[in-house]
């Protein structure tokens, strides 16, 4: 980046300092007025962006208060793409480690649903296999299956009740949030994310999945954590959904 770019970068993400020098307007005038305009202008459009990506922050803290913590955040972590659907993906982190907010501890982690779902919305489609492919598999060949996921699942962890905030915040008759921890997995099935609130050990179980293990031992590590794991149901919710791409048994 040259020096002169190098001005105009450091001008437009820090209200202190002046236009860059030799920045001229239509008329050949000193664009002091106008670059501050613009800049302005950056910052409202980068706050809007996320104000759409993070609608249940907004209501969580407000929207001026939301506001506020946006300017701290798009001055620490500018755009590095010209994409602006994609804005915002340090935006769960940034709450973890933003010291007025941490008395909310849910906070970064309904950022995190939040993100994922975005983060689903605008991942490639994929074909789901035909269900029939796992239904017909031997107990043996299942336990050793192997799956891929569509790119638009995913999966949040949390010690929180992360949907059931997420929910109550933005969806009309949703019940209030009771103290129990949540794990989400998101799909995708047709045009719009769905979130899935998941048990402790179904969350291990798709944790497990995700990280490349067979369905025996994904099994084994959620029945570590409750024997109350409902294996057919978990299954079931995937062919639903239309999140497995592909399995391959060791078989």
């Amino acid at each position: 980046m040259s020096v002169d770019q190098r001005q105009f970068h450091d001008a437009l993400w820090d209200n202190a300092r002046d236009a860059p020098a030799g920045l001229r307007d239509g008329q050949g005038r000193p664009a002091g007025a106008r670059f501050s305009v613009y800049r302005n202008n950056v910052a409202v459009g980068l706050t809007e962006a996320l104000e759409v990506s993070f609608p249940a922050i907004v209501k969580l803290i407000g929207p001026e208060n939301f506001k506020k913590v946006a300017g701290v955040f798009l001055r620490q972590h500018p755009p590095k793409s010209p994409l602006i659907m994609v804005y915002g993906t340090e935006f769960p982190v940034f709450l973890e480690s933003f010291q007025p907010l941490n008395h909310i501890g849910y906070l970064p982690d309904v950022a995190r649903l939040e993100q994922a779902l975005r983060e689903s919305y605008h991942a490639a489609d994929a074909t789901p296999i035909d269900p029939g492919n796992l239904a017909n598999l031997s107990e043996e060949e299942l336990t050793a299956t192997r799956m891929t996921f569509a790119p638009s699942a995913r999966l949040i962890c949390s010690h929180w009740p992360v949907h059931a905030i997420w929910a109550y915040n933005l969806e009309d008759g949703a019940p209030k949030p009771a103290n129990v921890a949540q794990d989400v997995f998101i799909t995708r099935p047709d045009f719009d994310p769905q979130c899935h609130p998941l048990s402790k050990e179904s969350g291990v179980f798709f944790a497990s999945l995700l990280l490349g293990n067979s369905i025996g031992e994904a099994f084994e590590d959620a029945a570590e954590t409750s024997s109350e794991f409902d294996l057919a149901a978990v299954l079931t919710l995937l062919l639903d959904t239309q999140a497995i791409t592909a399995i391959h048994s060791e078989v």
